[in-house]
């Protein structure tokens, strides 16, 4: 059976969405897994040895309608026997129309439930410690498996010896001593709706630096390198003799090779979390206050992934309020989302998961 996964999206969602090519592979015999993919997310599915074929689908198909129907003409070539659309855009309708599938499968929304064979609504409320974005994207494979009788541990990336020994002399050669625990920040969001204010973030690294003796990485992009700068500035001199600044991966994938060598991450939550996540690295995640916390807190009860919202500790600041309006008061709520609201749970954190285990 020739299966097509479509998760056009985030790195976040492209992670997460790889646990569907591992329930298929292990449920559905001799299947052939394609797993569709912005190029931009390879990273985080390279060498997972559950998808047969990584399918990219390019920028140069957004811009032009000639080469997305040569795409979709390939697609069509291709003869899947089942489309598993996780994006549920137009585009990936497109995709899944011309596959010319028996079974297309996808999430029910009013302007495409016609085109899939199989539709099932997008769940509000979680029945397991999963959270929802992986429960719900379980429920897409029920056409094809009937239960899925294992416990569900999540997604992993898939270093390989090599890459895990590299990113190891990297961190050597830049003067990171191994004798104290690495912690990753992942000091700024994917965009400034998501970023925790600068100040803030610099208590959180001045707190952590107080906790013990650490080695702190920050996590940002080449385009944000003013804004770390910025922080940098804000944190104590204290903090800044622990905080290796200058070393900056060149890579999605060399990034991970350092990762893998933290006790934790801590910082805003996104990609960088359920990256974490699939490493087996403990995180500690803020979530703005504009994105739902049930939708991306996933395995919600284990003490290795906490996460903290405003509404945990200030829900009248949010009840009642749509998406669209909290968006509008990012930055009247963050100003509400003070460090010491959640001061004592980091420090829980850094005492059972990192020092203990030093």
């Amino acid at each position: 059976m020739k299966i097509l996964v479509i998760q056009q999206k985030m790195i976040g969602d492209v992670l997460v969405s790889t646990m569907l090519c591992e329930r298929l592979k292990k449920y559905v015999p001799e299947s052939e897994i394609h797993y569709l993919i912005n190029s931009n997310t390879e990273a985080v599915v390279k060498n997972n040895p559950h998808i047969d074929r990584i399918v990219f689908f390019k920028d140069e198909y957004r811009n032009s309608k000639w080469f997305f129907y040569k795409f979709l003409k390939g697609v069509t070539r291709e003869n899947y026997d089942v489309v598993i659309d996780v994006y549920g855009k137009i585009e990936s309708i497109l995709i899944s129309l011309f596959s010319r599938a028996k079974l297309k499968i996808s999430y029910q929304k009013w302007y495409s439930k016609s085109f899939y064979t199989h539709t099932f609504k997008y769940l509000t409320t979680g029945n397991t410690n999963l959270g929802l974005a992986i429960e719900n994207r379980l429920r897409l494979l029920t056409p094809l498996i009937d239960k899925i009788d294992e416990k569900i541990n999540p997604p992993k990336i898939y270093l390989t010896d090599d890459e895990i020994l590299y990113a190891r002399s990297f961190l050597e050669n830049n003067g990171v001593d191994f004798s104290k625990p690495i912690i990753m920040m992942n000091i700024l969001g994917s965009s400034e709706n998501k970023t925790y204010p600068l100040s803030y973030m610099s208590e959180i690294v001045d707190s952590v630096a107080e906790k013990g003796e650490f080695t702190v990485l920050f996590n940002y992009m080449p385009s944000q390198l003013k804004k770390a700068k910025e922080l940098y500035g804000l944190c104590s001199s204290k903090s800044n003799t622990g905080i290796k600044f200058e070393i900056f991966t060149p890579s999605l994938r060399s990034f991970l090779g350092v990762l893998y060598h933290c006790k934790a991450l801590i910082g805003n939550e996104g990609g960088a979390i359920n990256m974490a996540k699939a490493l087996n690295v403990p995180t500690f995640s803020i979530f703005s206050p504009w994105i739902r916390k049930a939708g991306w807190e996933t395995f919600k009860n284990s003490d290795s992934n906490i996460s903290v919202h405003l509404n945990d500790y200030e829900p009248l600041l949010i009840e009642g309020k749509s998406r669209k309006q909290l968006k509008k008061d990012t930055h009247k709520l963050y100003a509400k989302f003070k460090p010491s609201l959640f001061n004592e749970k980091i420090a829980h954190f850094l005492g059972t998961k990192i020092l203990a285990n030093k």
